[in-house]
């Protein structure tokens, strides 16, 4: 799973991408837990007890913040009911940190204790609202020039003339392609 969307909730937006062929990533539990521990929802040690009833919750935000962002990016004002169901999620209070010392003794970040659901959730959904709700945010919120790439990502380059959520992957393509256009016969 790539991570290279600048937040978290385009991070989880982008778990179904493509224009083509359409790829879902959270297929199952431990996939989701995946996603939850590579976007840093977690500290690294956590334990997690993710199970299917997950995955609807988590993907019924993930379509609530696309539409958002989508409405956002056309210049029209987001559904009402997607405006309440992000409220909705965010409300819960998220999970507590607390400061535990390594064997060495130096201090590292746990969670008090394992997260639920709705708390992983309100992380995602305060962190959509917090995009979704800042003007200079909104207006660097850019759509990935790839061929067939569907991601949205925050431009914080200089200048602000991003083209690809990821250079690497999106923008090396673009380059193949076009020194492969380039190439005589």
């Amino acid at each position: 799973m790539r991570f290279d969307c600048g937040r978290v909730s385009l991070d989880l937006v982008a778990t179904r991408a493509g224009r083509a062929h359409v790829v879902e990533q959270l297929t199952a539990p431990d996939r989701l837990a995946a996603w939850i521990r590579g976007a840093r929802l977690v500290p690294r040690d956590t334990p997690l007890a993710v199970d299917a009833g997950w995955l609807p919750r988590f993907t019924a935000l993930r379509e609530v913040v696309r539409r958002m962002v989508a409405a956002e990016l056309a210049g029209r004002p987001p559904a009402e009911a997607d405006v309440h169901a992000l409220n909705a999620a965010a409300r819960p209070a998220p999970p507590a940190p607390c400061a535990l010392p390594d064997p060495d003794g130096a201090l590292t970040a746990a969670l008090a204790s394992p997260p639920t659901c709705d708390q992983l959730l309100t992380l995602v959904a305060r962190d959509a609202l917090a995009l979704l709700t800042d003007p200079l945010s909104r207006s660097r919120l850019r759509r990935c020039a790839g061929a067939d790439c569907t991601r949205v990502y925050l431009d914080t380059s200089r200048g602000a003339r991003r083209r690809w959520c990821s250079s690497e992957t999106c923008g090396n393509r673009e380059r193949v392609a076009r020194h492969r256009r380039a190439r005589p016969a």
